[in-house]
């Protein structure tokens, strides 16, 4: 399968022999469960102080009957305070937690090798489909050749003027000016001042991405990754396919180089 290819200011650039891996299907219960396990590798773990709620001087009668009130842990002291009052226990006012999170928990949750190549493949694979893309909301008008490929000079750009020049060129300002119309979240996120979320928009995939990194800090919704960190993450955010992707010319040559068992049977059968 060919594709066109397109220079930085836009015009067709001849074409591309798409690799083995563009033939992937698009498996989305597959992708859903390689993010949701990929995402527990950013989580942090945590749990309550050690004596949380009872860094109090708090007991019950002994023995706890024959006194006419409740055998819960009561304040000591000698006067005064709160003295009498239950605590330390749960259920009390100030007291420790019942059940709280604990350091130990497994949070880490683990994928099979092939099971995560697979959801890989079958991301990149979906970045050929416009209905997807359509579907999850990017503005892709007068772009008609998926996936969109573009010249490697695209790796050695640092300024982001110059990538926003390119954004305009190639059609994809609109999909980044899509995420200024979003609306002031309210709520409680505003005491935590959250008032906004930054969408994701075009995400290019290059072979070096060092250089463009910086260029599209300072746009919002712009990202870039080279092919070896490439993940599931990045094609698929929230596990919702898929993603408004950009490769240069290496990064397919990059690509062609993953190996997965369901590519040696696709050629095998072919």
């Amino acid at each position: 399968m060919k594709v066109d290819t397109f220079s930085l200011d836009g015009k067709k650039n001849g074409q591309i022999e798409l690799p083995n891996i563009f033939q992937t299907d698009v498996k989305k219960d597959v992708i859903h469960k390689a993010y949701i396990n990929l995402e527990t590798h950013g989580f942090q773990k945590h749990s309550t102080h050690a004596t949380a709620g009872q860094d109090v001087v708090a007991d019950s009668n002994d023995p706890p009957t024959g006194r006419g009130i409740a055998r819960i842990a009561r304040m000591k002291g000698g006067g005064g305070g709160r003295q009498g009052q239950a605590g330390e226990v749960a259920s009390t006012r100030g007291g420790r937690q019942a059940h709280p999170p604990k350091a130990q928990k497994v949070i880490y949750k683990k994928i099979n090798k092939k099971e995560n190549k697979l959801a890989l493949c079958s991301a990149i694979s979906a970045t050929k489909s416009r209905e997807l893309i359509l579907q999850r909301g990017h503005k892709i008008d007068k772009i008609n050749s998926f996936p969109f490929i573009i010249s490697d000079e695209i790796e050695s750009i640092t300024q982001t003027s110059k990538l926003i020049k390119i954004l305009e060129d190639l059609n994809l300002i609109q999909d980044v000016k899509r995420l200024e119309n979003r609306k002031r979240r309210s709520g409680k996120v505003v005491l935590r001042g959250r008032t906004k979320k930054t969408g994701k928009s075009v995400l290019f995939v290059l072979d070096n991405s060092k250089n463009v990194k910086k260029a599209c800090h300072s746009i919002p919704g712009v990202d870039s990754c080279s092919v070896k960190d490439l993940s599931v993450l990045e094609l698929a955010p929230g596990s919702d396919l898929i993603r408004l992707t950009v490769y240069s010319k290496k990064a397919i040559d990059e690509i062609s180089k993953i190996k997965s068992r369901h590519l040696e049977l696709m050629v095998t059968l072919n």
